[in-house]
């Protein structure tokens, strides 16, 4: 029999503890009230407007993020990460209400196959555009996913550790205050290569169309 010894990069990502911490935003309040007397002999500025406040007001769609387990179909499951468990596991958040992800990942023969969907629900769209332009920003190297969401982006990378290749894509979509992250690697243990660049971005991005699907059918503001 031959004993396959895993890298201690993917060794460690099989092993199940991971702790996700929930972002947060804070949205500021307008200016403090000024009195009456030095309302009349102030002027008025330029952009200053009676209906100010409720123009400044926050706009988002979704209330809570969906079960992320529940978001990718069998068929998709079976396809990307052959020998998982499609019911797959759910990652402990400290507020599931604002993120929750799912990790599926199987050793089939040779080939290791780990796919992770998180949904990150954040208080307004401004915030969720803010946070997708910083975490594209350290991802660079990749391409825009049109189509899905508001904004999306896709971006593949080759890795070697002991003379093992591991392939990984990673895809982030903005829908509204929401933030899908779909993360799917892969390596053969046989070979020593990994899959190709096509197979996982187009793998990630499959996974991404339908876990924002999942996002706009489940519950909204």
């Amino acid at each position: 029999m031959r004993t396959l010894s895993l890298p201690l990069a993917l060794t460690a990502r099989i092993s199940p503890v991971v702790v996700l911490a929930a972002a947060g935003w804070a949205l500021t309040s307008g200016p403090a009230t000024t009195p009456a007397a030095e309302k009349e002999s102030a002027p008025k500025s330029a952009g200053e407007s009676p209906s100010g406040a409720s123009t400044a007001a926050a706009t988002k769609q979704y209330a809570s993020a969906p079960a992320p387990c529940g978001s990718i179909g069998t068929a998709t499951l079976k396809s990307l990460v052959p020998g998982a468990k499609t019911a797959g596991k759910e990652i402990p958040s400290t507020d599931t209400s604002l993120r929750r992800t799912c990790s599926w990942n199987a050793l089939k023969g040779y080939d290791y196959r780990w796919l992770d969907v998180s949904f990150e629900i954040t208080e307004s769209d401004a915030a969720a555009a803010k946070s997708y332009k910083e975490n594209t920003a350290e991802k660079s190297g990749g391409g825009s996913v049109p189509g899905v969401g508001d904004a999306g982006y896709s971006v593949v990378n080759l890795t070697t550790e002991d003379k093992q290749q591991t392939r990984e894509g990673v895809v982030i979509i903005q829908a509204s205050n929401a933030l899908v992250t779909v993360t799917y690697n892969g390596s053969d243990f046989e070979s020593k290569k990994a899959p190709s660049t096509d197979e996982i971005n187009k793998g990630a991005i499959k996974a991404a169309k339908e876990a924002v699907a999942a996002l706009e059918s489940g519950q909204k503001v």
